[in-house]
């Protein structure tokens, strides 16, 4: 639930720009303001489970992203929408890791666990897959709204479930203290540096306020790094980012999602706003990228646990970077038949850089440092998503008539200019993702050989379990 909600409202965008109405830059905080919460929190809300009782908390977050549904799906304007949003975010910050705890608590044989976690990634996989198929059909038949209505009953199922099948499990009898400094400088940085870079076009890159957000969230960020090494009990340990391979996959996951959530929003707007598709078909379009993306997964696995994780990886960012490139023959003409292949061959890529993206981040450090890791590598990717959505509509809504109405087709004009600055785009991206490949076969040269390729079939096992 808490997966899909990311790419089953990507084709919602253009009708609730319709109907609320909601601009360019409202349409791209509907995205953002659940990714930023879910990003900024996620740490912390994995220890807030280990201190006041996992069953209780993963509750409570089930609760709050029903509540948060309701509130968007009721939403008569756009505001009570984002609050609504915001609300939403809290949901996956709790549930994702509040999910991966009690799983590792329920099964003590390995062999179980990793079954476990097997299916629980699948159920992301498919999730990610299915969203805008699903989310597209849902807008076609009873509207836009039940995007987030329908969580509301799912919820309320999960919550009956939960309570009465989850059983009481112990706190963790390590008590760390909260960083609340460190909690509240990345969530301001992260939300300054964001609403900078999709309210510029708006205010003007030299505006006051433009300017002001930016040098707030550069300055929190670089607080954090600061305040994190200063104290005893840090939200993120920083020394981690010293093994070269825990660093690359860092680096990979950012970029990776960076690129993957542009591409499911604004192609989803494209093949509605331009190609002139319907929500249900335009869905069915992008979720090629997330089928091929599914499938591959199991195989990924298998190649981690036979070969290791460092040329899988490389070789996943290598087929996302020239995916990326392939899309530049991307014109306002293309249809769904010219396009699902590429994106699928881009999902692909995904598919098999994600589980050994997470097998060197966790294999990187030491065992005490395993859980930090891996939430750690989630809450980049978060990140990178916030950013993704965020740099994307700077290029492909930057240069479309102030008379363009968000959620209807576009104008030939305003279609030519939405798909010119997406190309740049997606140019910018590929680079990006091929310079990564490379910087990480430097990186991991740089470890330990018996340390940078450790990949054990349990963590194989693991593999897109905070996808």
């Amino acid at each position: 639930m808490t997966v899909m909600s990311v790419t089953l409202v990507s084709v919602a965008l253009p009708d609730i720009g319709r109907d609320l109405p909601a601009n360019a830059t409202d349409l791209q905080w509907i995205v953002d303001g659940y990714i930023i919460v879910y990003a900024s929190l996620l740490v912390a809300c994995g220890v807030a489970g280990d201190r006041f009782g996992r069953k209780g908390v993963f509750i409570v977050g089930i609760a709050l992203f029903a509540t948060g549904s309701l509130v968007a799906g009721l939403a008569p304007s756009i505001a009570p929408l984002l609050i609504g949003r915001v609300i939403q975010g809290l949901g996956p910050a709790i549930v994702i890791p509040g999910s991966v705890t009690i799983i590792r608590a329920l099964f003590d044989d390995p062999r179980q666990r990793a079954l476990a976690l097997g299916l629980w990634s699948t159920g992301s996989g498919v999730a990610m897959a299915v969203g805008p198929a699903v989310g597209g059909a849902i807008v076609d038949a009873v509207g836009w709204r039940w995007v987030f209505l329908i969580n509301v009953p799912l919820g309320i199922v999960m919550l009956l479930v939960s309570i009465r099948y989850i059983p009481k499990l112990g706190r963790s009898s390590v008590r760390a203290r909260f960083d609340w400094t460190g909690v509240a400088l990345t969530t301001v940085g992260i939300a300054c540096l964001a609403f900078a870079i999709i309210e510029g076009q708006d205010h003007g890159w030299t505006s006051p306020l433009i300017l002001t957000a930016f040098v707030v969230g550069a300055a929190a960020m670089a607080a954090f790094i600061l305040v994190e090494r200063q104290i005893t009990e840090p939200l993120i340990n920083l020394d981690l980012f010293r093994r070269p391979s825990f660093t690359a996959s860092n680096v990979a996951g950012f970029v990776v999602f960076f690129v993957y959530i542009g591409i499911i929003v604004y192609f989803s707007v494209f093949l509605q706003q331009v190609a002139g598709y319907s929500a249900i078909a335009a869905g069915l379009g992008v979720s090629s990228l997330g089928l091929a993306f599914a499938v591959v997964g199991p195989l990924a696995g298998f190649l981690v646990g036979r070969l290791g994780a460092h040329w899988p990886l490389t070789i996943g960012l290598v087929i996302i970077g020239c995916a990326t490139l392939t899309l530049l023959r991307l014109t306002p003409d293309t249809g769904i038949a010219g396009l699902w292949w590429m994106l699928a061959i881009f999902g692909f890529g995904i598919g098999l850089s994600l589980t050994p993206m997470t097998a060197i981040s966790i294999s990187a450090v030491d065992a005490e440092h395993a859980g930090m890791a891996s939430a750690v590598l989630n809450a980049v990717r978060q990140i990178g998503q916030v950013l993704g959505v965020a740099v994307f509509g700077v290029f492909a809504y930057g240069h479309l008539s102030t008379t363009t109405t968000t959620g209807h087709v576009f104008s030939h004009a305003d279609g030519a200019a939405f798909v010119s600055g997406l190309r740049v785009a997606l140019l910018i991206s590929g680079i990006a993702v091929l310079v990564t490949a490379a910087l990480g076969v430097v990186l991991f040269r740089r470890d330990r050989p018996d340390r940078a390729n450790e990949s054990t079939p349990d963590l194989a096992h693991q593999e897109q379990r905070h996808g």
